[in-house]
């Protein structure tokens, strides 16, 4: 295997792993922005606040998005397998 190959598998694993988990940390990013302003606007300080509709909101996108995220994480598992020949070579 040459250094080439090895960048090559290593930049494909880490777009996919970036593209598979996008979704899910949006989600959180954007609720999680939403909540802290609501808590600034009310001045409730709440921690259950701020946690339940997060995992709600996640696990809500996690199921919306798996098909897709399992589709990209097989694409990439059929990319590793077609590659095998060439790296032991």
């Amino acid at each position: 295997m040459t250094p080439e190959s090895v960048l090559s598998l290593g930049s494909e694993a880490l777009i996919t792993a970036l593209l598979v988990s996008a979704p899910v940390l949006l989600v959180g990013l954007v609720i999680g922005v939403i909540l802290s302003l609501f808590q600034a606007v009310t001045q409730i300080n709440e921690v259950s606040l701020a946690f339940i509709p997060k995992i709600i909101a996640m696990g809500a996108t996690l199921m919306l998005f798996s098909g897709w995220m399992i589709g990209k994480l097989m694409g990439l598992f059929i990319y590793l397998m077609d590659m095998i020949p060439q790296m032991v070579k």
